[in-house]
């Protein structure tokens, strides 16, 4: 008998110990269990699983008992029996929300974390999801338009933009220290960006982005965009409303926000709002005086070199210009100015900021309405005298007869002077207009080259026209032909009285036609200086504006606010003077009609009396 019993105890302990489920590892009550239901719960699945060493009448709790069988049909499992912490955050969050509203497809626990019998162990042990699982996980419902269609969503797909964001793509599994979805949005307590409790909404975003970042945390709280927020003002900037939500770029991406290229365009977003300037007090014309100033004029143009707002304001600690820790107190300008104006910054500290110089000082108030002013009169006054020299000979018609006196006027050497001197004076004039006006119809040539290519094209001009000068005058001074030329332009008291007869003249006040200076009448002697005269301008004011740290280490910051007032309104004179009055003496003169064919041969013709 004894020995009938010891033989019954070694066959039941070797099935016991040679059961699959006793090797998985299961617990003696899900062994049980798994005997009825190892079809649809594969015990080896369920081992691995971070509930595989749970009896099933933990979660199953209506199966626990001396009864067996246990009903067909079980209560739903609730997750909060053994995380109460997990299922509290839960079901206050949208999710839980949504599903209570009648829309099943939002996330239950089982959405994130998988089958209760398969939910894979993270490295912990926790029924915790890995890391690297997220971002990929809430876009599996978050970037699946049908799922989504009923929480009518700001943004269609969240993981898409933020796979390209500079926290996806520097996320990956040898670095996943970058933010996820979690890391923002929280984990069971998900909330609306609406509700105060979310971690997104607009008050705690600092607080958030700052678990990341806490020394840009702690700059922006001492701003005046973080005081205003934390006393409630919904209208002032967090961290998305600079650098965006999904759509987060790197500074040095051209399509960021923060680039070079679109920080004004972000600042001004608010700081050009009439409503929130009337709100806070603010000056409404920051964007129109800056873009006065050399910095906002340099940036139209193209230079992202220059300051920008945070150049100068700072990007996360912005103070007011009180505060004596601000960038642009008083005290602090020359070092901030500095930064770019080496040697220049005393000199940048006394004067207004964002280009009020340009209105303020009198003497650019002076320049400008002298030019205004001259400009008109002037020109007026050379339309004036060639349209009666135009309508006299338009009357008496062509001379009839005669024989034509043939006069050198300009050496092979002259008209190469003349050649390059008119090129490169249009290509002055040309890349100068294009500078100030890059946006214009008229520049479409140059609308793929950035303002440094223009500059240098221009400045490239401004050297061959500087040269060709230099030369000029060495020649003038110093050759045989050149003194008697000099001596032949210098104008003399007879000049004047020879304009008002010619004038008179033409005018019908006058019935002879006076004869006019030879070789140089006062027509080619005016024409002559003011041309000298002009090159002077532009060459002392371009000076100031090509080497601005120079000209601010010696110069007033004025100074530089001048030359622009000089150099526009000198060249905007100049290319007018040439197409009023030159253009007329040498092409459109019925005399000479179609050219004056000079600056090719040399020659003059001038009629016989």
């Amino acid at each position: 008998m004894e020995i009938l019993i010891l033989g019954t105890a070694l066959v039941l302990s070797a099935f016991t110990y040679g059961s699959p489920l006793f090797a998985a590892g299961l617990s003696e009550g899900a062994q049980t269990c798994l005997e009825c239901h190892e079809e649809n719960v594969p015990s080896g699945e369920f081992a691995k699983s971070a509930h595989g060493k749970l009896d099933c009448a933990s979660c199953h709790i209506d199966a626990a008992g001396e009864e067996f069988p246990h009903p067909e049909k079980l209560k739903p499992v609730s997750c909060s029996l053994c995380h109460p912490a997990a299922a509290n955050g839960y079901e206050k969050s949208s999710h839980a929300q949504a599903i209570r509203q009648g829309h099943p497809q939002a996330a239950s626990c089982r959405d994130c974390h998988g089958k209760p019998h398969s939910m894979p162990k993270a490295k912990d042990g926790d029924p915790a999801i890995q890391r690297e699982e997220i971002p990929g996980l809430c876009g599996r419902c978050h970037d699946d338009p049908k799922r989504m269609q009923d929480a009518h969503p700001t943004e269609e797909k969240p993981y898409h933009s933020y796979s390209h964001t500079v926290h996806g793509l520097a996320f990956g599994k040898d670095n996943l220290a970058a933010a996820v979805c979690t890391d923002c949005h929280g984990t069971h307590a998900l909330y609306d960006s609406a509700d105060s409790r979310s971690r997104v909404f607009w008050r705690n975003i600092p607080k958030t982005c700052g678990r990341c970042h806490p020394t840009i945390e702690a700059d922006y709280n001492k701003s005046v965009h973080g005081a205003a927020v934390s006393n409630g003002y919904k209208e002032s900037p967090v961290c998305t409303t600079c650098h965006g939500e999904h759509t987060i770029l790197s500074p040095r991406n051209p399509d960021s926000t923060l680039n070079q290229r679109a920080v004004v365009k972000t600042c001004i977003a608010c700081h050009t709002s009439e409503r929130l300037a009337r709100k806070f007090g603010l000056p409404i014309d920051r964007l129109a005086t800056y873009s006065k100033s050399y910095h906002g004029l340099a940036r139209k143009r193209g230079d992202l070199h220059v300051a920008d707002c945070a150049s100068c304001h700072g990007s996360h600690a912005v103070l007011k210009h009180t505060n004596p820790d601000s960038t642009i107190h008083p005290d602090n300008l020359q070092r901030t100015c500095g930064k770019c104006h080496e040697g220049a910054g005393s000199r940048l500290s006394a004067t207004h900021i964002h280009g009020q110089d340009a209105t303020d000082h009198f003497l650019i108030r002076f320049v400008r309405t002298f030019y205004l002013l001259l400009i008109p009169l002037v020109i007026g006054g050379m339309l004036l005298h060639n349209g009666l020299d135009f309508l006299r000979k338009l009357i008496r018609g062509r001379a009839s007869g005669g024989l034509h006196d043939t006069e050198l006027r300009m050496t092979v050497s002259e008209r190469i002077q003349h050649a390059v001197n008119a090129l490169s004076f249009m290509a002055l004039a040309y890349t100068g207009f294009l500078l100030m006006y890059p946006d214009a119809w008229w520049a479409w040539p140059a609308w793929g080259l950035d303002e440094t290519a223009r500059r240098w094209s221009h400045r490239s001009a401004a050297l061959l026209f500087f040269i060709t000068g230099v030369y000029h005058v060495l020649y003038m001074i110093s050759s045989k032909r050149g003194k008697t030329l000099l001596r032949g332009l210098m104008p003399v008291p007879t000049d004047i009285a020879e304009a008002f007869k010619l004038c008179a003249y033409n005018a019908g006040l006058r019935k002879t036609k006076p004869k006019l200076s030879h070789p140089f009448n006062y027509i080619e002697k005016s024409e002559y200086w003011a041309l000298i005269w002009g090159s002077f301008v532009m060459l002392i004011s371009g000076l100031v504006l090509a080497f601005p740290n120079l000209t601010l280490a010696y110069l007033p910051a004025w100074a530089a606010d001048l030359a622009t007032v000089f150099h526009l309104y000198e060249a905007i004179l100049a290319c007018l003077a040439i197409a009023v009055w030159h253009f007329y003496w040498v092409i459109f003169d019925p005399d000479i009609y179609p050219m004056s064919w000079a600056w090719l041969t040399g020659y003059i013709h001038r009629k016989n009396k």
